[in-house]
């Protein structure tokens, strides 16, 4: 009976706090882009620059969170690009399938390979680039958020009520920002802690195009489905957040450096890709 309070009370809890269908949340989608913006080339910053002007803050960081926020100013679009943010392969030993897991390329591994190849085309119309510059600084992050790429039938652990210092929230939640939050440290100083470490050996040399968005999506699943990641009783703790945060860490260093890596070869003159 104590446990079903328990429980319960996460549940109301949980309504109380804001949407967990976010990725990474803000602060871990303004990251990856700040970390990708201080690597980038002369040329793919001079295009990255004409492509956001007009923005009100035309900065990789300013739009990070873009492709978030299009239900509220943009629900067609909204809809229709609702499930390029995530691809399910938890239930298949985290090996992607484009024909089993991604129909009609309505996942965020196809999503991030369209949008950067419209992105790399100079003979597509401005606006069209501009968009596709958004969804690739954001799909990108997504591509490494582990609940993005983790269980179908629980919704990336969105399904999955947690209960963390007294307060509910779900699984989903917690890795996109509850767990960030937890530090209590300002967006700069989480800037300064994760630039303070290389990126994965990986993550750190040439992307080729199209990205290799499938093999980012396979790690990030791989953290998803690995033990513990999913807490006895519902309860998470401070133990926790010392065990998995240092994944949640490494993740946001390696897709900044790969967005890095990613635009300097979308956006490279013709002649140098």
């Amino acid at each position: 009976m104590l446990r079903r309070l328990l429980l319960c009370g996460g549940l109301l809890a949980a309504f109380a706090l804001p949407s967990s269908a976010l990725a990474w949340g803000k602060l871990g989608h303004r990251l990856v882009a700040q970390v990708a913006e201080r690597d980038l080339t002369p040329a793919a910053r001079a295009e990255v620059s004409q492509l956001l002007a007009g923005e009100a803050d035309p900065t990789l960081a300013g739009v990070a969170s873009w492709a978030d926020e299009l239900r509220e100013h943009d629900p067609d679009l909204g809809r229709r690009s609702a499930a390029w943010h995530y691809v399910n392969i938890g239930e298949s030993n985290c090996r992607y399938e484009a024909r089993r897991d991604c129909p009609d390329g309505n996942c965020v591994v196809e999503a991030l390979k369209t949008q950067t190849a419209i992105l790399a085309d100079r003979t597509r119309p401005r606006a069209e680039r501009a968009q596709a510059l958004k969804f690739v600084v954001h799909f990108t992050g997504d591509a490494h958020q582990p609940m993005h790429a983790g269980y179908g039938h629980d919704r990336g652990g969105n399904h999955e009520q947690v209960n963390f210092r007294g307060r509910g929230t779900n699984l989903h939640a917690f890795w996109d920002s509850g767990m960030l939050n937890s530090q209590n440290l300002s967006g700069d100083a989480w800037l300064a802690r994760i630039g303070a470490r290389a990126p994965s050996a990986d993550a750190s040399g040439p992307v080729r195009l199209p990205p290799p968005a499938a093999d980012w999506a396979e790690a990030a699943c791989r953290i998803a489905v690995s033990p513990g990641v999913y807490p006895r009783r519902a309860r998470i703790n401070d133990a926790y957040v010392a065990t998995h945060l240092p994944q949640a860490e490494q993740a946001l260093r390696d897709a900044g450096a790969r967005l890095g890596a990613l635009l300097n070869t979308a956006l490279a003159p013709p002649a140098q890709r």
